[in-house]
């Protein structure tokens, strides 16, 4: 393989029902800090049906290039056809670099890519820059610059493991949604487009969708909320979440939760923080009962303010929050959520 032939960051530009979601802006926000150490561009890789039009939101966000793959096969996510339209992408244009969003569909379609071109992948990043491999020096054995390194928890989020791909190319990683930031949207930015098409041949690996149904709930995406009250296993049971969610109630917020408590079965992992949760950056983080271990603080440490609450005066959490309470919250919480009622009765 010579590696001197693959040049610039991808980026799968990851859309359904012809939205674009928002881990595509994030992956190009990375992008652009990626490319800019190694003085080249960014490209996102659209794929779908009826999809061009979506090209210049992408460009909004960064996008130096789109490339466009349009086949009514690719109107439903497939995993034979959309690892086909993607592989074709990466033989032909050879980038040094291919960034997938560790969604539901960017974690099946991942591994099967990275297969099919013969290259490494690195699962769930959340970290990633461009430095040297190895890290640390070794005598005898070569140092390779201008690596990707990618940094993912591992062992069940008890250490921390940073992963390069030195010997194949791309560099492979799905990254974790939440965890990048998209850089401010430039409107009135038109894509640079070229579109491509590998063509389509539909055989008996192609699944046949029968039937969509489409899961309607009410339960608000705590990545999506602007103010989380999170409770850990300090609030001591299911039942005293009730306090939590009087307060979110009367701020305006959302329910959310550290690993303990969907340990214990208290909440549903949908509303975890976390390495092995959701990495949030709401206005206001609650963190109600957290003692803030590592694996909890590198899901919400982003947050704008972090009001933390806990009886035990040398929890870590104390470390990273803006305004601490050390007291006990059964006490605390019911007057500080009537404080909230009155000043907003009063106007």
């Amino acid at each position: 393989m010579g590696l001197e032939e693959y040049k610039g960051v991808y980026v799968f530009a990851q859309q359904v029902d012809n939205v674009i979601n928002s881990i595509a802006f994030e992956l190009i926000g990375k992008g652009k800090d990626l490319a800019e150490a190694l003085d080249t561009q960014v490209t996102a890789v659209l794929v779908g049906s009826n999809v061009k039009d979506l090209a210049d939101e992408l460009a909004e966000y960064g996008a130096d290039k789109v490339i466009v793959v349009d086949d009514p096969e690719l109107k439903e996510y497939r995993t034979e056809p959309y690892a086909h339209a993607l592989s074709s992408v990466i033989e032909k244009y050879k980038p040094e670099i291919m960034l997938v969003g560790a969604t539901a569909i960017g974690r099946d379609l991942g591994p099967r890519v990275s297969a099919r071109i013969h290259t490494g992948l690195t699962a769930d990043c959340t970290q990633l820059e461009i430095g040297d491999f190895p890290i640390n020096p070794v005598p005898g054995k070569e140092t390779k610059h201008n690596q990707l390194l990618m940094t993912r928890p591992a062992f069940g989020g008890n250490t921390i493991a940073t992963i390069a791909c030195p010997d194949f190319r791309p560099q492979m990683a799905t990254v974790r949604p939440g965890v990048m930031q998209k850089r401010a949207r430039q409107t009135g930015v038109k894509a640079n487009i070229e579109e491509f098409n590998p063509g389509f041949t539909p055989d008996n690996k192609y699944v046949e969708i029968l039937e969509i149904v489409k899961a309607v709930t009410d339960t608000v995406d705590i990545m999506d909320a602007k103010i989380l009250v999170s409770g850990g296993r300090g609030v001591g049971s299911q039942e005293n979440f009730k306090l939590l969610e009087d307060l979110a109630e009367a701020i305006g917020g959302t329910v959310s939760c550290s690993r303990a408590v969907v340990d214990a079965g208290w909440k549903p992992k949908d509303l975890q923080v976390g390495q092995t949760g959701k990495t949030v950056r709401p206005h206001v983080y609650f963190a109600i009962g957290i003692s803030g271990a590592i694996q909890h603080l590198a899901g919400m440490e982003e947050s704008d303010i972090i009001v933390a609450i806990n009886k035990d005066e040398t929890a870590p959490i104390f470390s990273v929050a803006d305004y601490g309470v050390v007291g006990d919250l059964n006490k605390i919480l019911p007057v500080l959520t009537e404080q909230i009622k009155a000043a907003k009765a009063a106007g």
